[in-house]
């Protein structure tokens, strides 16, 4: 049995020391409640992030439903081209052509905060940095090669990575943060707050029905806490004679 602890935690020790050596994840902080945020989250994906990036499992009927906004706003602020209020929201990029200029197709973003967390994409939509071996001249944090350009980075402004000494002699330096050396056209903290309305939009598209479902969640367990009593009661009385 020892042999095999040890044999076990000889396995994870890598996985843990990746684990320590990643990027500290932000908190959102995000609320669903807000509205308001919800809104300028739609707007600033639609404006910066579509052109690649899709929502697959969203119409922009349904969106404007749950958020509140108007049919004007709607056609004026977020359909573009041809799209029509019932169309799914699909990127206007042909993924031959994200193959020709990326080597990759960029993914559909519906479920990014359930696969990765609403702190994750946070944390990595501000920790791009410069970096000259790239093909666009940035890398990330979170994301190591990646292969999106800073869609942000005139806003946010330029970045540089804080290194951390190697572990080992002769072993290479890891990036753990990033610094800002240039604002943008945002100041960090309007730039945060962008982050966080496109954060808390996408966490919306995820599930929808997020709210709705705790919500209605909190009559299940009352219902079925007051459905407890007489189903107690009624033991009783079939098991009176047993005891």
């Amino acid at each position: 049995m020892r042999k095999v602890i040890i044999a076990a935690l000889l396995l994870l020790a890598p996985g843990l020391l990746l684990a320590s050596e990643t990027a500290h994840l932000e908190n959102a902080d995000i609320d669903l409640r807000d509205q308001a945020s919800l809104q300028r989250g739609a707007k600033y994906f639609v404006n910066y992030c579509m052109g690649c990036h899709s929502l697959q499992y969203m119409r922009y009927n349904r969106l404007a439903k749950d958020l509140g906004i108007d049919t004007v706003s709607l056609r004026e602020n977020l359909l573009f081209g041809d799209a029509k209020a019932g169309d799914l929201m699909t990127k206007s990029m042909r993924d031959e052509d994200a193959l020709k200029w990326f080597g990759v197709v960029p993914p559909d973003l519906t479920l990014v905060t359930r696969w990765r967390s609403p702190d994750w994409v946070y944390t990595y939509l501000k920790s791009f940095y410069l970096d000259d071996t790239r093909p666009y001249g940035v890398n990330n944090v979170l994301f190591p090669l990646v292969g999106m350009p800073d869609v942000l980075g005139d806003l946010q402004g330029k970045q540089e990575a804080i290194m951390s000494p190697p572990h080992e002699p002769g072993g290479e330096p890891m990036v753990t943060g990033v610094k800002l050396i240039e604002q943008g056209s945002l100041s960090p903290e309007e730039f945060d707050s962008m982050v966080r309305d496109i954060t808390a939009f996408l966490t919306y598209a995820g599930e929808p029905i997020q709210l709705e479902r705790q919500r209605l969640g909190f009559y299940v367990l009352l219902f079925l806490g007051l459905l407890f009593i007489p189903a107690y009661l009624l033991k009783k009385e079939f098991w009176r004679d047993v005891h």
